[in-house]
């Protein structure tokens, strides 16, 4: 008999996000991200996952349960989240005099986002959810006390399948023994990973 005694998540760390670029008719393009931008101000993020399973019957047993999972729910609470950034998840117009109009029903962006999730004894994973959409957003505010009270937002993101197969995430572990020798959180954070040939080159010795 083996016993293993696996890490405990002790916190969040970082959040990363990248805006896709469009294609010519204005859908989602694996192949183009812009830069990656890097913020330190999550305090919670929620995980839901939202899927279907739907048993087969025949001779009457449930010969195969077909198991899909159709997207993910993120509710991320910040202490604060870059407003042009959040406006242009939203949709809002900005004119040139910096009036902000929003409202409508605009075209919402695609964009990458990533997650860290730091473990009791230096453990770590790494996620990044290649295509994603701002579902909703709060911005709540209340009165200013003697002593200081932080104020928190919560950012409802919906992450959709990135390809064929519909995968939704990729991640690294380093509780798995396939954990890439030498990856960082800086190198995987780079860019967004859509590929295992991604992650391969970035840490590919260099000759």
């Amino acid at each position: 008999m083996k016993t293993k005694k696996p890490m405990i998540k002790e916190t969040v760390g970082a959040q990363y996000y990248a805006f896709n670029t469009a294609d010519e008719d204005g859908n989602f393009d694996i192949t183009k991200y812009e830069e990656t931008v890097k913020t330190e101000v999550v305090k919670n993020v929620g995980t839901t996952e939202n899927g279907d399973s739907t048993p087969v019957y025949s001779s009457g047993i449930v010969y195969y349960t077909a198991n899909q999972k159709s997207d993910v729910d993120l509710a991320v609470e910040v202490i604060a989240f870059p407003p042009e950034d959040l406006a242009r998840m939203r949709g809002d117009k900005v004119s040139d005099n910096g009036l902000i109009t929003s409202g409508t029903s605009s075209e919402r962006p695609f964009f990458a986002y990533g997650k860290v999730v730091k473990k009791t004894g230096g453990g770590v994973r790494y996620d990044w959810y290649p295509k994603c959409q701002l579902v909703e957003n709060t911005d709540d505010i209340a009165t200013k006390e003697d002593s200081f009270s932080e104020q928190t937002d919560t950012v409802t993101i919906k992450a959709y399948a990135f390809n064929d197969n519909g995968d939704i995430r990729n991640s690294v572990d380093s509780e798995f023994t396939s954990f890439p020798e030498g990856l960082t959180e800086e190198k995987f954070f780079t860019k967004p990973i859509t590929s295992d040939a991604e992650l391969e080159a970035l840490t590919a010795p260099v000759i």
